[in-house]
């Protein structure tokens, strides 16, 4: 815009200077020709006086210098002329101030040259004896005075351009100074130029829009970036590019990325294959999805194009932790074969007694015995029954138990009365120390705790070993240990005596009737009392299992 101004100025100023220069040059030009047309006239009158009183021998008394003179009869023959042989002239009878002068007294006439380079004036009187004197002077043409000025005209020219650019370059720098000070933010706070009120008030208008759409986009993009940022699960979105346009934290953990990775090709942050076959097909409009192995855990990755008036205009990423589902699918898996495996052979045992005795192949004195095989299996068979009920209503969170004020000592030494038989014919010594304690829970599961880790104890016990259970109130919680001397646990396995159906000696589980769930019923008990388990064993020499419960 300066330039433009700047040379608009500098082409007006020339303008009027060449448009002044022109019309002075011919008001001056116009003036001076009137003066030399009157002082002609006035020379005129003068020399016709002369020649009326003195005729031809006026002529030889007066020395010409800037003029012409001519004296010439009525029949436009020369009488007499001061440059030039009257006898070689012309004839002057078609002149024009000739002609004007023998009708009217006087004429006047003004002619150029063949060339253009000067002009002649010329005045003439009929004198008294019908005979016409005429005065003539030359005067240089417009272009010819203009050729004699050309170096002031020049000199004066240059001084207008210096200070035509000068003045133009103040100028345009004013004009524009108060443009370019105008405070976007605050355009109504001051202006030099009332012409640009309206679009002043316009910008402001569309100022306090754009601010408040501003702040509106901003909480849009806050709510947005406090909602990705507290998601668990992972989020990408990219452009058509395929470059990043925003990712959550989630998401840059999951592909341990340092920094701000927006604006970076996906290609550039990750290298797994699965996310470029992802973005691919996203972005050809298609719904995407892939279970990869990332470092915590698995993941499922949904890709969705992102669409814009009908076309893709770029892909949103989603991840999904599947870890603990995948693991829970293979647990389940694991349970069902499991507790196919475990029912299948006591039915195997059950339905070959039965055909034995069905088709008479047992004798008489046998048939006791079968049928007590037969009973015995079929009452690991409820037992295995009964553990796997439990364990689902432990599952199911057993909301259906309300806490009650239980005595845990009363309650172990319940457990232990119920055991006595058991560990009589196992040859294992129970034995209860503590004191009476009270907390909030569910008597049921709190018994099983204690039924299940004493029956343990038992089970995998050496014949004269001990069992030591004790209740005892500590740091404002109840702990309850059982500790026996019994065959112990393996280190490596230790971790997983907890998982259902796991047994450290599976010959032996048999043998004593165990159906592997016992441990994982005093899991799941003991996690919906809020309750923390520790376990210190040592193989051949026995096992300690320490259950921290707190008061409510």
């Amino acid at each position: 815009m300066t330039k433009r101004i700047f040379r608009s100025i500098c082409f007006v100023a020339l303008a009027v200077f060449l448009a002044s220069l022109v019309f002075i040059m011919s008001i001056l030009y116009s003036y001076f020709s009137q003066m030399q047309q009157t002082q002609l006239k006035t020379q005129l009158e003068l020399a016709a006086q002369g020649v009326s009183h003195e005729g031809i021998a006026y002529f030889q008394e007066i020395a010409v210098k800037d003029c012409r003179i001519t004296w010439i009869d009525e029949t436009g023959n020369v009488l007499y002329d001061s440059e030039a042989q009257s006898a070689d002239m012309e004839n002057h009878l078609e002149r024009e101030e000739i002609i004007q002068a023998l009708s009217e007294g006087y004429g006047e006439s003004k002619r150029y040259s063949q060339t253009l380079m000067y002009r002649s004036l010329y005045a003439a009187k009929r004198l008294e004896d019908g005979t016409v004197l005429r005065l003539s002077i030359s005067q240089n043409s417009v272009l010819i005075l203009l050729l004699g000025m050309a170096q002031p005209i020049c000199i004066v020219f240059l001084i207008a351009i210096a200070l035509s650019v000068f003045l133009a370059v103040r100028l345009s720098k004013s004009i524009v100074r108060p443009l370019n000070e105008i405070d976007l933010d605050h355009p109504l706070g001051g202006s030099s130029y009332d012409e640009l009120a309206p679009l002043l008030r316009r910008i402001d208008s569309q100022q306090r829009q754009l601010q408040a759409r501003k702040r509106e986009l901003e909480q849009k993009q806050n709510e947005l970036g406090t909602i990705t940022g507290s998601m668990r699960e992972g989020m990408i979105l990219l452009n058509r590019q395929g470059k990043i346009v925003s990712i959550n934290p989630a998401a840059r953990k999951l592909l341990q990325v340092e920094g701000d990775p927006v604006g970076a090709d996906l290609l550039t942050v990750s290298r797994i294959l699965e996310l470029q076959e992802l973005l691919a097909g996203a972005l050809e409009g298609r719904q995407m999805e892939r279970t990869v192995s990332l470092q915590p855990g698995r993941y499922r990755i949904d890709a969705s194009p992102i669409l814009s008036q009908g076309e893709t205009a770029g892909a949103a990423f989603c991840f999904f932790d599947v870890t603990e589902k995948e693991k829970a699918e293979q647990l389940r898996r694991e349970f069902t074969a499991n507790v196919s495996h475990e029912l299948k052979t006591p039915l195997h045992s059950i339905s070959g007694y039965a055909e034995l005795l069905r088709n008479g192949m047992v004798k008489d004195e046998d048939k006791a015995s079968f049928a007590g095989r037969i009973y015995e299996e079929a009452q690991r068979m409820i037992r295995l029954v009964e553990d796997i009920i439990s364990l689902s209503r432990l599952d199911e969170g057993a909301e259906e138990m309300r806490p009650e004020t239980v005595d845990l000592y009363a309650l172990a030494e319940k457990a232990l009365d119920s055991l006595e038989p058991a560990a009589r014919r196992a040859g294992v010594e129970l034995e209860l120390s503590g004191e009476h304690v009270s907390l909030q829970g569910a008597p049921r599961l709190l018994y099983s705790i204690v039924y299940n880790l004493c029956d343990n104890a038992v089970k995998y016990n050496h014949p004269e070993g001990k069992v030591s259970v004790s209740v005892q109130e500590e740091n404002g919680g109840v702990v309850l240990s059982v500790s026996d001397t019994g065959i112990g646990i393996p280190e490596d396995q230790q971790e997983r005596i907890f998982e259902r159906f796991y047994r450290v000696d599976k010959s032996r589980s048999k043998e004593v009737g165990g159906t592997g769930l016992g441990l994982s019923i005093v899991k799941h008990a003991a996690a919906i009392h809020h309750a923390g388990l520790e376990l210190d064993s040592t193989v051949g020499q026995g096992t300690t299992i320490r259950v921290k419960l707190p008061r409510s």
